[in-house]
């Protein structure tokens, strides 16, 4: 099986693209494939523009930075955004990544005569984001909550693409990289056997 891992985080040194790598290695050790897609270091524009409001509204095709990124997500078996928490949420580059390529007629159907249709029922998510703050902080203040509202179900559940696991890597400024590391890599050679693990709770 394939899986599809995305990072979003400039420096190609920081603990993000760190855990990124271990958790494709464990892949590659449990017997599947991969592909990082670093979309920093690949430019991609997350600027949502009058094109993208064109594509939408079903006016016309995407532009072929989006439908790369679609002809990517397409050819994998399950998407792994791995992302630092920036004001209790992910980046503004994954966000935008978002934004643009999951549009109208790809990742779902709606508009004027349209029965709203969810188009990524088939693709299995999981998330990985990564904090500097303590678990009784997110607690204290309800993020867990919150993001699991925003992102789990405000996104994917939207398009239909289940969260078979959602990770929260934190206290990352006080600990040394090596647990964090060590737990991605697990991630990675579990990825596939947490995909059946859910489907048959599901079932």
């Amino acid at each position: 099986m394939h899986a599809l891992i995305v990072v979003a985080h400039p420096d190609p040194k920081s603990l993000s693209h760190g855990v990124a790598a271990c958790l494709a290695e464990g892949v590659g050790m449990a017997g599947h494939t991969f592909e990082i897609a670093d979309i920093a270091r690949e430019g991609f524009d997350p600027r949502y523009t009058a094109t993208d409001l064109a594509v939408h509204r079903r006016e016309v095709a995407p532009a072929a930075d989006v439908a790369a990124e679609q002809a990517r997500i397409d050819g994998a078996d399950t998407l792994v955004l791995v992302y630092p928490v920036y004001w209790w949420s992910m980046p503004a580059l994954l966000k935008g990544w978002i934004d643009r390529v999951f549009a109208n007629g790809w990742a779902y159907d709606e508009g004027a005569g349209i029965k709203p249709v969810k188009r990524l029922r088939h693709l299995k998510v999981h998330l990985v984001a990564i904090g500097g703050a303590t678990t009784r902080t997110y607690a204290r203040h309800g993020y867990f909550g919150a993001m699991k509202t925003q992102i789990d179900h405000g996104i994917f559940d939207y398009v239909g693409a289940p969260v078979a696991t959602s990770e929260l890597m934190l206290d990352t400024e006080t600990q040394g990289p090596a647990e964090h590391l060590e737990a991605a890599h697990a991630i990675g050679r579990n990825l596939f056997e947490a995909i059946r693990h859910a489907e048959t709770e599901a079932a």
